[in-house]
C-alpha cells in the first residue's frame, strides 16, 4: 500500500540536499580528472612509438571492459597493499575519473580523426612543432565534434555517483540508504533520490545541447 508521509520528506529534504552537493562536487572532479587523463590518452596513442600506442590502447580497452564498481572497489581496497593509502573520497574520485578518461579518450579520437587531412600537412608544411600543431591548429577544431560525446559522459558520470556509496562516500545515495536504514522507511528517500537525479540530469542534458549548438554557431560550423 502507497504509504508517502510528507512530514518524514520534509524532514529529510535538507540532509538530501547536502548529499547532493557531494554528489555534484564528486561528479565535478571526476569529470576533470576524465577530461585531461582522457586527452592524455588519445594523445598517447597517436605517437610514433608503436610500444607506446600499444600499451596505451590496451590499457584504455582494459579500463573500459571491467566495471566501475570494481575499478573503485581496486583503488580502495588493493591500493594500501602497494602502499597507496586514499580516502574513500580521493580513492571514490581517481577511480571514477580514470573510468571515465577511457571513454573519453575513444570521444577525442574520434574527434581529432574528423579534422581535415590538409591542417595535418599545413602544419607540417608552416614547419609548427608538435605541440603546437596539436594545441593551436587540430584540437580547436576537433573538440566542437567531441562535445556531444563528452556532454554525454558528464550526465553518466553524475549517474554513476552512487556506486561510490560502496566504499562509504558520503554522496546522495549513501544518504539515502543511511536514512532508510535507521527510519525503516525507503519510500520517501530513494522516491526523492530520483527526483532529485531526474532534476538534475535533465536540464544538464538541454544545457549541453545548447552550448554545443552555440560553439558550432561560434565557429561557423552550421
Amino acid at each position: 500500500m502507497f504509504d508517502w508521509r510528507w512530514d518524514f520528506a520534509y524532514e529529510i529534504l535538507p540532509r538530501l540536499l547536502q548529499a547532493t552537493l557531494n554528489t555534484l562536487a564528486a561528479a565535478g572532479v571526476g569529470y576533470g580528472i576524465a577530461v585531461v587523463l582522457g586527452l592524455v590518452f588519445a594523445l598517447a596513442q597517436r605517437t610514433p612509438s608503436r610500444i607506446v600506442t600499444m600499451v596505451v590502447r590496451e590499457c584504455v580497452e582494459f579500463i573500459r571492459s571491467t566495471p566501475l564498481v570494481l575499478q573503485i572497489f581496486f583503488v580502495f581496497f588493493v591500493g594500501p597493499q602497494f602502499g597507496i593509502r586514499l580516502s574513500p573520497w580521493v580513492a571514490g574520485m581517481i577511480a571514477i575519473g580514470l573510468h571515465y578518461s577511457a571513454y573519453l579518450s575513444e570521444v577525442y579520437r574520434g574527434g581529432l580523426d574528423s579534422v581535415p587531412k590538409g591542417q595535418w600537412e599545413a602544419c607540417t608544411a608552416l614547419n609548427l612543432s608538435t605541440t603546437k600543431t596539436y594545441f593551436r591548429v587540430i584540437i580547436p577544431q576537433a573538440l566542437p565534434p567531441s562535445l556531444a560525446g563528452m556532454g554525454n559522459y558528464l550526465v553518466g558520470i553524475f549517474k554513476d555517483t552512487p556506486m561510490l556509496s560502496v566504499i562509504g562516500v558520503a554522496e546522495l545515495m549513501q544518504a539515502a540508504n543511511a536514512i532508510g536504514g535507521s527510519n525503516y522507511r525507503y519510500l520517501e528517500p530513494y522516491t526523492m533520490v530520483g527526483i532529485i537525479f531526474l532534476a538534475i540530469s535533465l536540464p544538464a542534458a538541454g544545457l549541453i545541447r545548447v552550448f554545443e549548438a552555440w560553439v558550432r554557431k561560434k565557429l561557423g560550423m552550421n
